[in-house]
């Protein structure tokens, strides 16, 4: 059987790609800065920490699953300390969580995937990349605010975003880790049917019977917004650039990639929203 790993096991992303794993028969090994925090896995943990990654975590592993960092500091230079680790082990393939659109996304957010994907292409390592699209779960985690004063707000225009659950793209980890014919593969991953930020916020109203719209604000605004929300300048303004390209189409892809891989149509917008709303 062949030895998988996750980085970031603990994180949103990382449980399910373990639970997935589990669910298809694989008894992948955890790796978490906090192993404490992983016993709940109920697989292997082993110690395993982005800023200084131990070779000798990776013994054995055939396929490292590298989710993204989510520090926004030196993710790329964290990713390339990781994928050095993984050289030194041996790992034969890595299976990392990208951006859709790679270096064509004119996203901010896009740059460290894009050196990240360079450094993997150059290592000489077997890859798999997996550029993820937007989370619904980006979108639905602040349902309680929205619904207290009417309105979602962001910078998107009339863009398209083709999201899809976090479970959807779990599950895209899951197949590509535990099954051959993906070596070398870049895969453009998103959601099945796109929808623009009015249709959200109107889908909203629907479920939950108040009056909603959506309000799309300059990105400065909008950037201003979250900071005085307390989200830290840096990330406040990556996040209000990534509404204003999804305003150009960076969010929106019609493959169906997605669904094809995990072999059944992604997590529908108003699914998502229904399950956030039960959970408020």
């Amino acid at each position: 059987m062949t030895t998988i790993a996750i980085t970031g096991a603990t994180g949103q992303l990382g449980r399910l790609a373990i639970k997935a794993l589990v669910g298809r028969g694989e008894s992948p090994i955890a790796l978490a800065r906090s192993p404490d925090k992983a016993a709940d896995l109920g697989v292997e943990v082993r110690g395993f920490d982005y800023t200084a990654p131990d070779r000798a975590a990776l013994a054995g592993v055939d396929v490292l699953v590298l989710i993204s960092s989510n520090d926004f500091n030196d993710r790329a230079g964290q990713h390339g300390k990781v994928i050095a680790a993984a050289q030194a082990a041996g790992v034969g393939r890595v299976v990392y969580t990208s951006l859709l659109k790679g270096e064509a996304s004119p996203m901010l957010l896009a740059q460290d995937h894009v050196a990240t994907e360079a450094a993997l292409r150059a290592s000489g390592l077997s890859y798999t990349l997996l550029r993820n699209g937007w989370y619904l779960e980006n979108l639905t985690g602040t349902l309680g605010a929205a619904l207290a004063h009417g309105a979602v707000i962001g910078a998107a225009g009339e863009g398209l975003i083709s999201a899809a659950a976090r479970a959807d793209f779990a599950e895209a980890i899951a197949v590509t880790a535990s099954s051959e014919g993906h070596e070398n593969a870049t895969l453009e991953l998103a959601g099945d049917i796109s929808f623009t930020m009015a249709e959200f916020a109107a889908e909203l109203g629907r479920q939950s019977g108040k009056a909603m719209r959506y309000d799309s604000l300059p990105e400065a605004t909008y950037a201003e917004i979250l900071i005085g929300f307390g989200l830290p300048e840096g990330f406040a303004r990556i996040l209000a650039d990534s509404d204003a390209k999804a305003a150009e189409g960076a969010l929106q892809d019609d493959s169906g990639t997605l669904s094809r891989l995990i072999g059944r149509p992604t997590t529908p917008m108003a699914e998502g929203i229904a399950q956030a709303l039960k959970a408020l």
